[in-house]
């Protein structure tokens, strides 16, 4: 193996020995062939070096190895003798026209899950690379707040952080995006581009102006940058928190609040780092606020903020599908976070998914035709055999949708 610089580091160069944070976080395992996507995650947790295996490194590094031993020939020559070498002329083949796909291919593509259908989409791909970027400028942007640093044209440069994310793509392309977007595990600058991406959304469906989007969106952004200010090791702890570590997570609200309280943004945006945990009935912290003493601002990102939460793999459980995630905030979410909203919310989110193939409880699979908009998580599904099934009847109370196929 070889320690390679990571600003050296090329696609295709395979890694000799598992690459880690420096909290222990493995970022990559030994044998990952390096791509453009994990070499920006490696820029963005500050890793100098990387052991990678000693043909992909020679492999990768030969062409610049023997570039520069051309340099070097050059300048020690006269401009006679340069002039005098002689290249030798080199065919250069047209690439052969793709082959079809082979029918085993294509059934391999019909039996894939949904999510691994766009995980492997080139569409997806060119996200994930977006996406890695996008996290590393979000970190140098909150280092700037936090020093007071702060460039005036911050703002400006911050929206341009999320905007190839949302450009040109339909609800459900970024809902679908962001759900699979589970290979980056981070607790601040991932989760904050997803709550962006997802508060956005809800703006337009309640038809803000493009002003308004624009300062929700940067809200979404900055909505946890207090949790800067908590120890990397309770904010990423895996068991369960001590009351000590769980009240230090909770004074991030407050925190962030400190941190924006004296800059130049919209009071809203600092509004909604302070107000995005507290809740619709008074259940919420760090105040209690109830009703209309939330922000709207906060009311939408925390709606965002406990989506993406749900939608989220965590060592306990796996992630949930969307009907799932429905059914739970109709249990509770009436009640918790603003009406309007969340109706707004859960009925979009709905339609998004309506039309698809899914799988059931009970092992039969169908497609959904209709949605009950006094149960939006239970809407009548259409199995394959042609029967309907509504499991909004008691009948079917045991039965609920349990993914997306």
């Amino acid at each position: 193996m070889v320690k390679i610089s990571s600003k050296k580091l090329e696609s295709g160069m395979v890694v000799a020995q598992a690459i880690e944070t420096k909290r222990g976080q493995i970022i990559a395992d030994e044998g990952t062939v390096l791509s453009p996507q994990l070499i920006a995650r490696l820029s963005f947790y500050n890793i100098d070096n990387v052991m990678v295996t000693d043909d992909t490194a020679s492999k990768k590094n030969k062409e610049n190895v023997i570039q520069d031993d051309i340099s070097q020939l050059l300048t020690d020559l006269s401009e006679e003798e340069v002039q005098s070498i002689t290249i030798p002329s080199v065919e250069i083949k047209k690439p052969a026209a793709p082959k079809p796909a082979e029918p085993h291919a294509t059934s391999q593509m019909e039996n894939m899950s949904f999510s691994s259908k766009i995980q492997v989409s080139p569409k997806f791909q060119k996200y994930q690379m977006s996406f890695t970027n996008s996290m590393v400028s979000l970190k140098d942007y909150f280092d700037q707040i936090i020093s007071g640093n702060m460039d005036e044209s911050l703002e400006q440069h911050m929206l341009k952080v999320p905007s190839e994310l949302f450009a040109s793509k339909t609800s459900l392309e970024i809902f679908d995006m962001v759900h699979n977007m589970r290979s980056v595990d981070d607790t601040i600058y991932a989760h904050s581009l997803n709550v962006a991406l997802i508060a956005r959304a809800i703006g337009k469906w309640l038809k803000y102006s493009r002003e308004d989007l624009d300062l929700l969106t940067i809200a979404g952004l900055l909505h946890d940058i207090g949790k800067t200010q908590v120890p990397p090791e309770v904010l990423n702890k895996q068991g369960k928190l001590t009351d000590e570590e769980f009240a230090l997570i909770k004074s991030h609200p407050l925190a962030g609040y400190k941190i924006l309280k004296n800059t130049k943004f919209d009071t809203r945006i600092k509004l909604v780092a302070l107000q995005h945990h507290e809740r619709f009935d008074g259940s919420g912290y760090p105040r209690g606020l109830d009703g209309d003493e939330i922000d709207e601002f906060a009311s939408i990102i925390a709606l965002a903020d406990v989506y993406d939460a749900m939608t989220a793999a965590r060592s306990y459980r796996s992630p949930k599908c969307a009907f799932q995630v429905i059914y739970e905030f109709e249990q509770e979410g009436f009640q918790k976070y603003n009406p309007e909203v969340i109706y707004t919310f859960l009925k979009r989110v709905a339609n998004c998914y309506s039309n698809s193939r899914v799988l059931l409880s009970d092992g039969r699979s169908g497609q959904v035709v209709f949605l009950n908009n006094n149960a939006l998580s239970r809407p009548i599904v259409k199995l394959g055999s042609g029967e309907m099934v509504d499991l909004s009847t008691p009948d079917n109370h045991d039965i609920f949708i349990k993914s997306i196929l």
